[in-house]
């Protein structure tokens, strides 16, 4: 992976270089762990929609996905309607993608389900935390794999091994800065000082 010097002097991992939104999310957001239902789902929810899109595109209208989606709250997301949809599909500050959005309300529902069997959406998903190290640059994993699987054994939907990876890498699951950038060190001690949430 590639390392990038900013303005700033920081080593950062070569990605965050496009824009200075994606330093901010970078530095502060990515890698870290993370035990809150409510972001998780958001995460989880944004890496849908970014299938076949750049993350930029979904970051910049995040607001406007929390906006739309109750904060991703997904008690209330799960009550969403078909009118909902259609509200939905006029919103010109998300990504007006029928399938996307009627997932988001499916997986809402779907993350009740596991709610009530495993306690918390953060108990489920760290229980697929990797064991082992996962290459640089892999855009999925033995973990993903096995927790996409799992999700749509579930019923839940647009939760493939490339976007739960990439969810991963996000959440902390996985410490995929690179070797160089200044914040990998950061994101490690996070990492180490995390409690995973127990079923």
């Amino acid at each position: 992976m590639t390392i990038f010097t900013a303005s700033d002097g920081i080593a950062r991992c070569g990605w965050c270089a496009a824009s200075d939104d994606y330093i901010a999310y970078h530095d502060k957001e990515w890698g870290f762990p993370v035990a809150d239902d409510r972001r998780l789902f958001e995460k989880l929810s944004l890496e849908g929609f970014q299938s076949g899109l750049s993350w930029r595109t979904i970051l910049m209208k995040r607001e406007n996905f929390r906006a739309a989606f109750a904060g991703f709250d997904f008690d209330r997301v799960a009550d969403f309607e078909e009118s909902d949809v259609e509200r939905l599909l006029q919103d010109a500050g998300i990504v007006r993608h029928r399938g996307k959005i009627e997932a988001v309300i499916n997986n809402a529902r779907r993350a009740q389900e596991l709610v009530r069997e495993t306690g918390s959406l953060a108990a489920y998903v760290w229980g697929f935390e990797p064991a082992g190290d996962i290459p640089y640059l892999a855009s999925t994993s033995p973990a993903s794999i096995a927790m996409s699987k799992d999700l749509k054994k579930r019923g839940w939907k647009f939760v493939g091994p490339t976007t739960v990876h990439a969810f991963m890498q996000a959440m902390g699951l996985i410490n995929d800065h690179a070797e160089g950038c200044a914040i990998r060190a950061e994101a490690e001690r996070a990492r180490r000082a995390f409690q995973p949430p127990k079923g």
